[in-house]
């Protein structure tokens, strides 16, 4: 019964240690994204990321405002680049999302 319950705490613990250094990793690159796409539009955008069995599924970049200072296309690119760039791997999804306030 000990072993069984040694045995179990050791495995919760190492599945957890995984999920703490995805976060951890993930928010470095999210920052590092923040970062990036803030020298190039101006203005800081919130970097939110969802990862599954290792993999990057998704990676939203939200704008508090419109970006007017470069055509939309131009602003996507930026974007995909910085991302992949930044998390190291593409994610399946990439969402462009701005804020339109009153």
């Amino acid at each position: 019964m000990l072993k069984i319950v040694a045995g179990l705490a050791i495995a919760l613990g190492l599945a957890a240690c995984d999920a703490v250094n995805t976060l951890t990793e993930g928010s470095a690159h999210a920052r590092a994204v923040e970062s990036d796409l803030e020298k190039a539009t101006g203005i800081k955008p919130r970097v939110g990321f969802n990862w599954n069995n290792g993999r990057l599924t998704a990676v939203t970049v939200q704008y508090p405002s419109l970006i007017e200072s470069q055509p939309l296309g131009e602003l996507a690119k930026t974007v995909r680049a910085s991302v992949s760039n930044e998390f190291k791997q593409t994610p399946d999804n990439i969402v462009l999302a701005f804020s339109l306030s009153k």
